[in-house]
């Protein structure tokens, strides 16, 4: 068992605070990693983000802090603090910080087949 699943099994996590911003980069922390998907918490600091990019499998955005300006599939949209949003396997999508913003991303790893 990796150390953080030690660590963050049976006891509350304040998202918020369990990830800091960083001027001008993408920070990154693993709450869960096994086969079957990964729990990860990310803070953008403004004007950065993830390009855009496509997965073999569902990915779950939910926004713990600000807002994200997230595109899928070429639609953009802003999801909100306390919002989710689920990206479609195989569909293009990016993520972009107009303002700060904290997220826990959601990895469930089933390969959807065509």
């Amino acid at each position: 068992m990796a150390k953080q699943d030690k660590e963050n099994k049976g006891v509350s996590i304040a998202m918020r605070e369990a990830i800091a911003y960083a001027d001008g980069a993408v920070v990154s922390k693993t709450l869960l990693d096994k086969k079957a998907g990964t729990l990860t918490l990310f803070s953008f600091d403004v004007d950065q983000g993830l390009s855009e990019h496509t997965a073999p499998y569902d990915a779950t955005v939910q926004i713990i802090d600000g807002e994200a300006e997230i595109t899928i599939n070429g639609e953009k949209q802003t999801v909100h603090e306390g919002e989710l949003i689920i990206m479609p396997a195989n569909i293009p999508h990016e993520l972009r910080a107009a303002k700060r913003f904290k997220m826990l991303l959601i990895m469930i790893r089933e390969k959807v087949t065509k």
